[in-house]
């Protein structure tokens, strides 16, 4: 049997500290030392899954290759490794119980009163260890969601004690705090011992404290939070505000945080050269041009509803050394004066979405991209839009609509996909995962990813109709990237200029190391755009 290690990242009295970013940066530092880290995410909710979650309230919803809908935090997580993960490292409260329960229907528990202690927790742990197994891991990074004190998460803290209990030393808990500063110099250690005192309490002990906060830690912090946490002065690590979380896994080899987990976990001590990922952060930092990109949108108000995006803006950003500012326009807004609010970009992006709400906004912006030469990069709803303004615009299907926005439209242009007519649950009933797409030889996508056989990332319950294929393509639009099984359209294109849909969400695999193609190929049209009009 596979013997892994695991550390547990757990939060104080306060959210919205980056436990995600932070669990990343520590994966991060140990995979590029060799080590097969897998994360973990728990999250208290009662939810299966994120699939049905308004984005409004809990932000972006995160897809994964096998199709499991999860907590953005993943994108995280995959960002930092430059690895897939699968929805077996996604652990929710509504997921667990539904085990508990469906076991004691079937008998499973020879009539015992079922409870929280055992067998949620044994459940809990089964399911830690049975994924570490499976992977093979030899380091399990498990992030705690929520707050210490939270109802919502105490069982899973207690079973995590559990684990301690079993594991013994090849476990260790580190935890993240907010210090902070009421002036230059003043950082306020208070709210970290109250935290660290309320999480002893439950039975476990941070052998690690990560402080967050807007001010470097005084020795005078440091020391105080050594003492009344009770963990040696150098485990107390000062995790500090940094121009791009990318640059966050450096600070903290620079606080020689590997080397405290080596000490205490019995890993390789082991110094790594400077990496591409490095070079790439400080372009990141210290771009040689910019951009101005606009995200027309529904969601807008919220930024974590295109958390994936922004950072797939990012990674091809650092690839063709720019900085790529970005700018939510919301598409109901606009609608009657595009131009005023557009002209100030170098490209557009329309991303995903549903519902009919600010739809005519955003056939209005593709509109204008086609129009004026703007680069544009439409993201499944943004291709489905894209297909219906041609449609109607450049092909004389005059109401052309998809069938989602109006079910009466002489021209269903985008109708729904066969398999999804007779479903009625909402959960995990998508069309959802990697599905492999054929790319056009001559079409600018197949220039972008440079191969004929492609996969992406997929959430949608539409397609374009395949019954208009054929007129779209008379009028001019190239269709560019097709399902190799049931001919879905997966790509099409202008003939003219940069404008490129695609039916997937290729943002979900980005990468700094691997940054998506299409993004990348939107940043050099409007670089050339730019340089061309200055």
């Amino acid at each position: 049997m596979h013997r892994s290690k695991y550390i547990v990242v757990m939060g104080s009295i306060m959210s919205g500290l980056g436990k995600g970013i932070l669990s990343s940066s520590i994966a991060r530092l140990l995979k590029k030392r060799g080590y097969k880290v897998l994360p973990i995410k728990f999250d208290g909710y009662l939810n299966v899954d994120c699939g049905t979650m308004n984005p409004f309230r809990h932000g972006e919803v995160f897809v994964l290759d096998d199709g499991s809908e999860v907590d953005m935090d993943f994108g995280t997580y995959e960002r930092f490794l430059n690895q897939s993960i699968t929805g077996r490292s996604s652990i929710t409260g509504g997921k667990m119980f539904k085990k508990v329960i469906e076991k004691e229907r079937r008998g499973d528990f020879l009539g015992r009163d079922v409870q929280f202690v055992p067998h949620l927790t044994d459940e809990i742990k089964c399911w830690v260890k049975c994924v570490a197994e499976e992977e093979k891991a030899d380091i399990v990074l498990i992030e705690v969601g929520g707050t210490v004190g939270d109802l919502e998460n105490g069982y899973f803290i207690e079973a995590m004690r559990q684990l301690n209990y079993e594991v013994g030393k090849d476990l260790l808990f580190l935890q993240l705090t907010f210090v902070p500063s009421l002036g230059k110099g003043e950082p306020k250690t208070k709210p970290t011992q109250h935290a660290n005192r309320l999480i002893q309490s439950m039975g476990i002990k941070p052998e690690i404290i990560i402080c967050r906060g807007d001010e470097p830690l005084t020795k005078e912090a440091k020391e105080k939070i050594s003492l009344y946490c009770n963990v040696p002065f150098e485990n107390v690590i000062y995790d500090p505000m940094v121009p791009t979380v990318y640059q966050l896994p450096e600070m903290l080899e620079k606080q020689n945080l590997y080397e405290v987990l080596a000490n205490r976990l019995e890993l390789r001590k082991e110094s790594v050269e400077q990496s591409e990922w490095d070079k790439l952060v400080g372009r990141i930092i210290k771009p040689t041009h910019e951009l101005k990109i606009g995200i027309v949108g529904k969601y807008t108000s919220v930024s974590d509803a295109y958390v994936s995006i922004k950072e797939a803006l990012v990674h091809a950003g650092a690839a063709v050394n720019a900085k790529a500012d970005f700018e939510f326009v919301d598409s109901e807004e606009f609608e009657g004066k595009v131009a005023k609010e557009l002209e100030k970009f170098d490209a557009i992006i329309v991303p995903g979405g549903f519902g009919k709400r600010g739809i005519e906004g955003k056939i209005k912006a593709i509109q204008y991209c086609r129009e004026n030469g703007v680069p544009y990069l439409g993201l499944c709803l943004g291709m489905q839009m894209m297909v219906v303004e041609y449609a109607r615009n450049m092909c004389g299907m005059k109401g052309a609509n998809s069938s989602e926005i109006e079910k009466e439209t002489p021209h269903p242009v985008i109708d729904i996909l066969p398999e999804q007519v007779s479903i009625i649950e909402k959960g995990a009933t998508m069309r959802l995962g990697a599905y492999p797409c054929i790319l056009k030889e001559g079409t600018k996508a197949f220039e972008l990813y440079g191969e004929k056989n492609i996969s992406e990332r997929h959430r949608h319950r539409y397609e374009v109709n395949p019954n208009y294929v054929a007129k779209l393509e008379e009028g001019g639009l190239i269709i560019s990237g097709v399902s190799p099984k049931n001919n879905i359209v997966e790509m099409c294109e202008w003939k003219e200029g940069f404008g490129i849909g695609t039916q997937a969400h290729p943002e979900l695999k980005s990468r700094l190391e691997a940054p998506a193609p299409l993004f990348v190929g939107l940043l050099k049209a409007a670089l050339k755009r730019k340089k061309k009009e200055s």
